[in-house]
């Protein structure tokens, strides 16, 4: 691996930040400890100037370098609503919060290397290094753009990295095209008539429809979809009844719908509404359906895909580059800055260990060197790129 010796500096101060965000976990807009840090460690820098309050706790960090381009950082700073099984020193001391997902790991990697390029001779345009909040299910990406991320503080490109337990540590996967779904939502509420259990000729059953729409909704993915496009459905919660000898008046079903491409994304509602009503018509039953597409599909631009990984190979080396890993039916709302500017989202491999949102996951603190100096590169191809 290609790192200088004043970022290797920096590494103990590193997974010093990184310990301590991960023994203080906060959730979706509720950042303020978060954010006090990330602002305290960036004001050590002078050539930094600080940006606070987009998103609520967001935030961003400006080196200037020449009169050229704009290129943004961004890492994800929030932690999920989650029982910590982990005992070692920095284990959450928050009960029912965790980073589980390794934005402390994301949040310090980003910090050393926003110091990191104001220690360094000047660059030939302006970095932005942009510390969001509220990824996990909130969409503060994308309030941070409504709130005018991008008019405020204008960027030519952006870029963005994940940490990827199962994928080898050492490597770096990118990808041009769709590299992670979109997500929405969904809420299904059914309503009969009750009746004792040994007597459902007096009722209508919304139990059995409820089966019924259950396995329905797979044929959306097996024979409503094209083969060659991606598309999950999950229903992931039911709701009702109360004790065995009663058939219950209304059930509540809930899950998800994941795709890659819009169209689909667009045309899952429709097609499930015309599903549900169409079972629960010929049961007698009530049905509605209450969709919300959260965020949309994760795409990574041509160009800057291939920035992204001349920077990944400057640092690991060409064969640590992976570009035919496939997408992940997973989320991120980094989706809506790439909406709003080109730009490019990696994962980078963590190796084996327990999962992303698992209660005994830990960020590995050997990426940190590796993330902070792949973005590092990163800023500087995509700034001799766009000179």
């Amino acid at each position: 691996m290609s790192t200088s010796r004043a970022l290797d500096a920096l590494i103990p101060q590193m997974i010093a930040w990184r310990h301590d965000l991960h023994a203080h976990p906060e959730t979706a807009f509720e950042e303020v400890r978060t954010a006090d840090l990330i602002a305290a460690a960036l004001s050590e820098r002078p050539r930094l100037a600080i940006h606070r309050g987009l998103g609520g706790t967001g935030v961003v960090a400006t080196l200037r370098g020449g009169d050229g381009p704009v290129v943004g950082l961004r890492a994800d700073m929030d932690a999920l609503h989650l029982h910590e099984a982990n005992t070692f020193a920095h284990a959450s001391t928050y009960p029912g919060r965790m980073h589980g997902c390794g934005h402390d790991g994301h949040t310090a990697m980003l910090l050393g290397a926003a110091l990191h390029l104001a220690d360094a001779e000047p660059l030939p345009g302006t970095v932005r290094f942009i510390f969001q909040p509220a990824e996990e299910n909130e969409g503060g990406a994308a309030r941070m753009v409504e709130e005018g991320l991008f008019d405020q503080l204008p960027c030519d490109m952006i870029f963005g990295l994940h940490n990827w337990p199962g994928l080898p540590a050492g490597q770096i996967a990118v990808r041009p095209g769709p590299i992670m779904a979109a997500f929405d939502v969904f809420e299904i509420e059914l309503i009969g008539k009750g009746a004792h259990a040994a007597m459902p000729h007096l009722g209508l059953d919304p139990m059995v429809v409820a089966a019924q729409i259950i396995t329905g909704l797979q044929t959306l993915v097996s024979r409503r979809i094209d083969p060659l496009d991606a598309a999950v459905v999950s229903v992931t919660r039911i709701e009702g009844g109360h004790t065995w000898n009663v058939i219950p008046e209304r059930i509540t079903l809930q899950g998800t719908a994941r795709s890659l491409r819009p169209e689909v994304q667009a045309a899952l509602p429709g097609q499930m509404r015309q599903l549900i009503q169409g079972i629960a018509a010929a049961h007698g039953i009530e049905a509605t359906l209450r969709y919300e597409a959260r965020y949309p599909a994760t795409v990574n631009a041509e160009i800057p895909a291939a920035i992204a990984a001349r920077a990944a190979a400057s640092v690991l080396g060409e064969g640590a580059v992976v570009t035919d890993r496939a997408p992940s039916m997973g989320a991120e709302d980094f989706a809506f800055m790439l909406q709003a500017r080109p730009g490019c989202y990696i994962w980078l491999g963590a190796g084996e260990g327990p999962g992303l949102h698992h209660p005994a996951y830990d960020f590995n603190d050997d990426l940190l060197p590796v993330g902070a100096a792949w973005w590092c590169a990163v800023a500087r191809e995509a700034l001799a790129h766009l000179a």
